[in-house]
């Protein structure tokens, strides 16, 4: 019993501390964009108004929710089909694709860039100088992330016994990846797509370099001279991607509750 108390005021006690860890600079961002500048003391909403009436800081959050978007879409497109396949038909493969997953994460962000300097001259061609066209970028950077996390849940199941099960009864290889793989490692591709959005709000060296107005771009530039508006930027983008975690977890765990329920 004395253990056992003992281990809840340590839990208790690691709980606060990480509280205050997380909480206290959110509090300190939160009371220095609400600050009005000048000698006058006071509080306004301005500086949280500013990213809603600024129409460039507007139009980059915009852009940066939307590669968000299509960076996570792209890449479930891309990476799940791939390793289902691969761990079904080219297991032999299997450390090949993973070499080339992790490879973006020993590389500098500043050097993958110098590389996509070039390439990225013939996407402009082809495709215009949206800022959009980063989600191609932004893809590869997530590449070792999303990786981890979707192969630890296709390891968690048995995606052999699954796909023979469902090829069995007539399913095709469309069939068998989105209703029958897919569903199974829900947890895992949420995860993939969290860490994915929470990379593409906060990158800032490709959009600056490629000469792009994402969000990041835009605080950096506007820091220099509204550092509050800057500031309370900074914070909604930690919120927003504090919510998305919650939302993440709450859709992983209810569907995990669903499936123990069947």
């Amino acid at each position: 019993m004395r253990v056992t108390g003992g281990f809840r005021v340590l839990r208790a006690l690691a709980l606060i501390a990480f509280a205050a860890y997380f909480f206290v600079p959110m509090l300190a961002m939160f009371d220095f964009s609400t600050q009005v500048r000048g000698s006058a003391p006071g509080r306004t909403w301005d500086n949280w108004g500013f990213m809603v009436t600024d129409e460039d800081f507007r139009s980059a959050i915009v852009t940066s929710l939307l590669l968000a978007l299509f960076t996570v879409v792209l890449m479930v497109v891309l990476l799940v089909p791939t390793m289902v396949w691969t761990r079904l038909r080219v297991p032999q493969a299997r450390r090949l694709i993973e070499f080339l997953c992790l490879l973006p994460l020993t590389i500098p962000a500043l050097v993958i860039v110098v590389g996509f300097s070039n390439v990225f001259s013939w996407v402009t061609l082809l495709l215009g100088d949206s800022a959009l066209t980063l989600t191609f970028a932004y893809v590869v950077l997530v590449l070792p992330y999303a990786y981890r996390s979707i192969d630890a849940a296709l390891s968690a199941i048995d995606v052999t016994t699954l796909a023979e099960a469902a090829r069995s009864l007539g399913a095709g290889w469309a069939t068998v990846i989105l209703r029958v793989i897919l569903p199974n490692i829900t947890g895992g591709v949420l995860g993939a797509a969290f860490i994915s959005v929470a990379l593409v709000l906060g990158e800032f060296t490709f959009a600056s370099l490629l000469h792009f107005d994402t969000m990041p771009v835009a605080m950096a530039s506007i820091y220099k001279s509204n550092g509050p508006a800057a500031m309370a930027g900074a914070l909604a983008t930690m919120a927003l991607t504090t919510f998305l975690l919650l939302g993440f977890t709450f859709l992983s765990r209810n569907r995990h509750q669903q499936g123990a329920g069947r």
